[in-house]
């Protein structure tokens, strides 16, 4: 049989199912795939594993040239219509928020709760430390830190600074940027460090513990623990636990290394890197929040009781969204 005549054959016993897939992907990139019928789409994967296999059959015996630049032509358009994302970036934003990022915490649970662990030591240490000795206070708070802040401050002084009224709307936002800025600084430390076997991110960890240990030490010295706490709650609820899950995705750095598994560490690296950059990004938009929390309504909001009600209200809502947002879906399964 001579080759034009295996194309004619070739296409006539074909041509069919290769027209009806080309009708079918073009209307889905027209009018995407929703627009499609239910039998449509049952079709659409036959169809272009048969448009696969015809291009291979038509490679194999040298059939004409444009049978094959078309075959070609046409499996490429389907393959991005049968595996192809699908989801624009809105799409993929409700995503990251419904399952992704809540779904990397859970999976991440162990290293988080080390990471917690290691902040609440070394708030202990900082705690009993400076409240043994007044000296450890500059051991453990730098001096931009303190903002003034030390055991040769008054009372009042202290007192003051819980319940300082809120400036003008362009301070608060450039205060609330400044602080966002510094949180996601320390966050990303905490979470690249974690490629140091995740040594310097629990060090970091125990480190930032003992900054907030000697705060309340002080406070505590002078009877207003209470209202220090309040002050903190409003936005720490929320940057605390942000910086705790950087810091957990650091550990998870650290066991891709440590302990690849059957994978080699690179890979484990890539299999567990991604899980712990969602991690990392949705840290960073509670970030964002706590900064806006602290530059605003911890500075307009002045009354104790309310201060706790904020605070406990995000710590609430920031575990119940982990525990439920998702809930029976793993990481990767979007």
């Amino acid at each position: 049989m001579s080759a034009p005549l295996k194309s004619y054959e070739f296409r006539r016993e074909r041509e069919a199912s290769w027209r009806e897939l080309e009708g079918l992907v073009g209307a889905a990139e027209k009018s995407g795939l929703k627009s499609l019928p239910a039998d449509q789409l049952l079709r659409l994967p036959s169809l272009y594993r048969a448009a696969l296999s015809s291009l291979s059959v038509a490679r194999s015996i040298s059939l004409d040239q444009n049978v094959v630049s078309y075959l070609e032509s046409l499996c490429a358009r389907a393959y991005f219509q049968v595996y192809g994302s699908r989801s624009n970036f809105f799409e993929g934003i409700r995503r990251f928020f419904a399952y992704s990022f809540p779904a990397a915490v859970r999976e991440a649970l162990w290293p988080v709760l080390i990471a917690a662990a290691w902040m609440i030591l070394g708030s202990l240490v900082g705690f009993l430390l400076v409240q043994h000795s007044a000296e450890w206070y500059g051991s453990f708070v730098p001096v931009d830190l303190a903002g003034g802040r030390d055991p040769a401050s008054s009372t009042e002084s202290l007192r003051e600074v819980l319940y300082r009224p809120g400036d003008t709307a362009e301070s608060l936002y450039l205060f609330a940027t400044y602080l966002f800025t510094h949180n996601s600084k320390i966050g990303l430390i905490s979470f690249a460090l974690g490629f140091a076997l995740g040594v310097p991110t629990v060090l970091l960890m125990f480190y930032n513990g003992l900054v907030l240990g000697a705060f309340l030490a002080l406070y505590d010295d002078r009877g207003l623990v209470w209202e220090l706490a309040a002050w903190l709650s409003v936005h720490g609820t929320t940057e605390l636990l942000a910086i705790v899950l950087c810091g957990g995705g650091g550990l998870v750095l650290a066991r891709a290394i440590i302990f690849p598994d059957q994978y080699s560490r690179l890979d484990s690296l890539a299999r567990r890197g991604r899980a712990a950059g969602t991690l990392v990004m949705g840290a960073v938009v509670m970030l964002f929040v706590a900064g806006l929390l602290e530059g605003f309504v911890r500075q307009l909001v002045t009354d104790v009781s309310t201060r706790y009600t904020i605070g406990g209200t995000m710590l609430a809502f920031w575990l119940i969204y982990f525990a439920l947002a998702g809930r029976g879906r793993h990481y990767g399964d979007d």
